[in-house]
């Protein structure tokens, strides 16, 4: 019998290991631009009257004032080599990230 684990997401911070700001300003909604395409299977990412929108995989947002990426593991198993593609762009600009665990969301409807 197989334990089942909470998804876990990857927060990739806009700071480098040696503390300094990532440039460009943008990055993080270039990176989850790039990852837009990546979506559940059976969502619909396109169609008349579509927004575009980042994929819920990959997100920009600020926490406090440092742009982020938060990137759910999720997309490893999608697609791995966008996995690949995310944390090497992390790993090789020398940025901070860390792991969080999802917790189930208190607010939802109990069965």
């Amino acid at each position: 019998m197989t334990k089942h684990h909470p998804p876990r997401e990857i927060i990739i911070q806009g700071i480098t290991r040696d503390g300094r700001t990532f440039r460009p300003s943008d990055w993080a909604e270039r990176l989850a631009g790039a990852m837009s395409s990546f979506r559940p299977r059976g969502s619909s990412a396109g169609g008349i009257g579509a927004a575009i929108g980042y994929s819920p995989y990959c997100i920009p947002k600020v926490f406090g004032n440092t742009k982020c990426v938060v990137v759910n593991e999720a997309l490893r198993d999608l697609e791995p080599m966008a996995w690949d593609f995310v944390m090497n762009f992390a790993r090789d600009n020398d940025l901070q990230f860390a792991e969080v665990c999802l917790l189930p969301d208190a607010a939802a409807p109990k069965r």
